[in-house]
């Protein structure tokens, strides 16, 4: 249905229009003054979002490179009458009163600690998907916005794509009936990271506040930007990287404001012989009662018959919706006639979350951190499953997919990821894939039923003073 489907979504839609320029806000207040934590790659874009504003402008520039610090910095001071101070450490800024809000655009280890740690400092948070490094993060950042009345928005900006919000509007309003299964794709080639080593980290980098949260430990990747996404202590795949977006737009569509009941996934690192650790092959599954949700994430080359497959999929009770790209998708009948087309390209999801800001109303935000946390959680609780998986061969996974109760149909998901991997010489025959166990899951203590060892993997051992409090500190 997969393919199917997205073929026929993306030969009945026209270009997307381009997005108007963000409103500025008339407030009559002061402009806020802005720390921007983590500079390199997305940080630039919050640069962008801050400095060419009227209402906003960017004090700090914070991040333990040095090199691209300054960079940014002498940048900057090219786009707003206001000279930005570089700082490696995000502490010094925050007993600064001016700063009022704080972006954050770090590495995934330190979303959390740097969110609570702005937060408990009186300041508003922008913090980037995911928004946590694992599952326990998430909910104390919840409880620290709440304690301390802070508004939070989860940078996931496809919240503000007119064609997404749209469709999910489409969807919650019941126009094509109940959805049961609702279809996270994330296909997208990532290449080896080369050898695993030793390396020496950069001369220009403050490693101890780089490493933050997470254990003291050599640099055993070549390329210290980036590649860390796919090494355990400090990312968290490309589940966490790009598949969170799709998870997202799947329970936002199916109105699922709750964790899951049960999940379980299974994967593996095909074909890569690096320095990462993540897979580049993964199916998750999450059981909700009578709706379920099935990522699939995929890193090694797409064939052909998947090409069209982008972004979701909704399978409800009087048809199914296809999300082909963020700013385009259509709805359907049981009988492929469609329905509904659904246009139009970004929104400034920063000038949101500054409306929010200012009106000190967090149900102005479009992408409140409890969403973040929900997304991001779920992508943790699949995490957790696959380090628990066994290596297992492909048919031995079959066989036990089969006698499995879901609302997928397990084995045909299956079978596409044999396809897949057969389209890239992996024979899983003769290559044995990691098959996670099925955890039972307590949405309302958020913690895994009658598995000690699962739960010892919502949480993370931190390297102090960069200490993420327990629900009782906060």
């Amino acid at each position: 249905m997969i393919a199917a489907a997205t073929a026929l979504g993306a030969g009945a839609l026209t270009d997307a229009v381009r997005a108007e320029p963000a409103r500025q806000s008339r407030s009559a207040n002061d402009r806020l003054g802005v720390a921007i934590v983590g500079v390199r790659g997305r940080g630039q874009s919050h640069i962008n979002a801050f400095a060419g504003r009227q209402d906003t402008h960017v004090l700090y520039l914070c991040d333990p490179d040095e090199q691209i610090g300054r960079q940014r910095a002498a940048a900057l001071a090219k786009q707003q009458d206001h000279q930005a101070q570089w700082v490696p450490d995000m502490r010094t800024v925050l007993e600064d009163p001016s700063v009022d809000v704080v972006s954050i655009a770090t590495p995934h280890h330190w979303h959390a600690l740097a969110a609570i740690w702005a937060m408990q400092a009186g300041k508003d948070v922008y913090v980037e998907k995911p928004v946590s490094h694992n599952f326990n993060e998430g909910r104390r950042m919840v409880q620290v916005a709440r304690k301390y009345q802070r508004v939070c928005q989860y940078g996931c900006n496809i919240r503000s794509m007119k064609a997404t919000r749209d469709a999910m509007k489409y969807l919650q309003e019941g126009q094509l009936g109940k959805v049961l299964v609702g279809r996270a794709i994330n296909y997208g080639p990532r290449s080896p990271i080369g050898p695993k080593g030793r390396y020496d980290v950069p001369a220009h980098i403050n490693y101890d506040l780089w490493l933050g949260p997470a254990p003291q430990a050599p640099l055993t990747r070549r390329r210290f930007h980036y590649d860390w996404h796919w090494q355990w202590p400090y990312g968290n795949g490309d589940l966490g990287n790009v598949g969170v977006h799709r998870i997202d737009i799947v329970r936002w569509g199916m109105a699922l404001n709750r964790m899951c009941k049960n999940v379980f996934c299974y994967g593996e690192r095909f074909r890569y012989n690096d320095a990462g650790q993540t897979p580049n092959t993964l199916v998750a599954v999450y059981d909700f009662g009578d709706q379920v949700i099935v990522s699939e994430d995929r890193n090694l080359r797409t064939g052909e018959r998947y090409k069209n497959a982008r972004i979701a999929l909704f399978e409800a009770t009087e048809g199914y919706l296809v999300m082909n790209e963020y700013f385009r998708g259509v709805a359907f009948d049981k009988d492929a006639t469609p329905l509904a087309k659904f246009e139009g390209a970004h929104e400034d999801h920063f000038d949101n979350f500054l409306t929010a800001v200012r009106s000190r109303d967090v149900k102005d935000l479009r992408a409140d951190i409890l969403d973040g946390h929900l997304s991001s959680g779920l992508c943790h609780l699949a995490t957790v499953s696959y380090q628990l998986g066994e290596l297992v061969s492909g048919n031995e996974a079959q066989e036990r997919l089969a006698g499995m109760k879901s609302g997928d149909n397990l084995v045909d998901t299956f079978e596409r990821t044999r396809l897949h991997l057969k389209d890239n010489k992996v024979d899983l025959n003769r290559t044995k894939l990691r098959l996670g166990p099925s955890l039972d899951f307590d949405p309302a203590n958020e913690l895994f039923i009658n598995h000690s060892q699962a739960n010892t993997l919502l949480t993370r051992d931190y390297r102090r003073p960069f200490v993420v409090p327990n629900a009782d500190q906060i």
